[in-house]
């Protein structure tokens, strides 16, 4: 109850944060993250009832004083039930207005062991409920979120707003460290080099942008007619970009010279994935078709090999792959957002793709949801992805479950429109989400499992 209680609140508050101090972001994100701490600190053992009755008066007077114009949650679904005790509701709030004034504790970063013997049940491994920081540097929708490869710190965001930006997470305060403006539309993918100095961006406006991310500068911009809707490096020569557009064809770009080679899978090329190898590459339309496709390293032209129906007219927004997933799977593995209020968990074989999982999410074709495995949990017991959904929620989800019912271990409710991009830096200490209205939060574990680590 506590925890469920607690990002009810949180929630509420995010949902209003837009409206507090206008002209000082930096204050909206110090409150925001402040409201978060204080009600894991100081938020359990409440009595449910006054926990009730104290959520509705919370949405009552942040509605009196902003409007009900926002997207808000309903007081009714928030608050079945009332208590009659008002007076020691008024004492507890009261009590909790001096917890905020009182309070001076700041957020860290743990590291995680893979082999914490303290870490005995993914329950506890992917109890992500604080929150280490928020952005909203963007004024539309943050379609993607990407953390560099091999680094804890620095994050990229792509917006429907035509600019990207990336953030450093690790300074004190996490800090954005710059945006970048290039593009007259929105920005439909991004990605990072192997060793992080370049970034790709592609484009609506049919221009794939390479930037310098130590200058911050456009070293490379490829314009074609065509509107682009998503890009991928190669990942052995980086000097090679894949990219997908709204004609259904994938091209594969050399950056140096703008040479394009392409090949055509129909509709409309929505999400892509390589294998390490960078041999096999993977490729979702909007008709709901993907298509595994052979490049060929010294032609550098791209082979169709095998072509897979998923749903009649079903967008699949989203692709992932990985070797192998958890010690008990250790077969290679395809995860696949379908905007069909699905996401499936496939095991690669040589006949083709095997499902292994179909959980379903909130997910209609007016959004592109994302998801992403673990980075390391092949290393624990089990196996978990993290989704976005339309419900504004993140959801955590065991791969190795029982049913349905079982699958989700942790439930993150910060967000009031839908989690469209959800990433992970790459030893788990930190979680970023994105969502439709442009806010982008940052998520840590708890501080109990933080001091367990220290």
């Amino acid at each position: 109850m506590s925890v469920a209680w607690q990002q009810q609140v949180f929630a509420l508050d995010a949902r209003y944060n837009a409206h507090r101090a206008k002209g000082s972001p930096n204050f909206r994100t110090l409150y925001i993250r402040r409201r978060n701490q204080l009600l894991r600190e100081f938020g359990s053992g409440k009595d449910s009832n006054l926990c009730r009755q104290y959520l509705k008066i919370r949405g009552s007077l942040l509605q009196s004083r902003y409007g009900s114009s926002f997207d808000q949650i309903s007081l009714r679904r928030l608050s079945t039930r009332t208590s009659p005790e008002s007076n020691q509701c008024n004492d507890w709030m009261g009590s909790f207005t001096k917890d905020i004034e009182d309070s001076t504790s700041h957020y860290s970063i743990d590291d995680l062991s893979p082999s914490n013997p303290r870490h005995t049940t993914i329950h506890e491994n992917y109890a992500f409920v604080g929150v280490h920081h928020i952005f909203d540097q963007h004024t539309a929708a943050v379609t993607m979120l990407k953390f560099a490869n091999n680094d804890r710190a620095r994050l990229c965001c792509i917006s429907n707003d035509s600019t990207l930006s990336i953030c450093n997470l690790l300074s004190q305060p996490p800090t954005l460290e710059c945006i970048l403006k290039g593009h007259t539309a929105p920005v439909t993918g991004c990605d990072w080099s192997m060793s992080n100095d370049l970034l790709v961006s592609s484009s609506l406006d049919g221009q794939l942008c390479v930037w310098d991310t130590s200058s911050h500068k456009c070293i490379r911009a490829i314009r074609g007619t065509t509107r682009l809707l998503s890009c991928l490096f190669h990942p052995v020569n980086n000097n090679v970009v894949i990219a997908g557009n709204i004609n259904g064809h994938v091209e594969v770009v050399n950056i140096s010279t703008g040479i394009k080679h392409s090949s055509s899978m129909g509709g409309r090329v929505l999400s892509m994935a390589f294998e390490s190898s960078g041999v096999n590459l993977w490729a979702g339309n909007d008709q709901g078709y993907l298509m595994l496709f052979r490049y060929d390293m010294n032609s550098g032209k791209l082979t169709k090999f095998r072509r897979i129906f998923l749903g009649e007219q079903v967008p699949i927004s989203s692709i992932n792959w990985r070797a192998w997933i958890s010690r008990e799977t250790r077969d290679p593995s395809l995860l696949v957002n379908l905007a069909s209020n699905s996401l499936r968990l496939y095991r690669v074989t040589d006949k083709g793709l095997e499902l292994k999982k179909n959980f379903k999410v909130k997910h209609s074709p007016f959004f592109n949801i994302k998801s992403t495995f673990c980075p390391i949990m092949s290393f624990r017991k089990g196996a978990c992805i993290v989704t976005g959904s339309e419900d504004s929620c993140v959801y955590f989800l065991d791969v190795e479950s029982d049913s349905d019912s079982k699958a989700v271990v942790n439930k993150l409710q910060g967000h009031s429109s839908p989690v469209l991009s959800v990433s992970f830096n790459y030893d788990e200490s930190l979680l970023s989400t994105s969502d439709n209205q442009g806010l982008v939060i940052v998520w840590t574990r708890t501080n109990k499992q933080s001091s367990d680590l220290t």
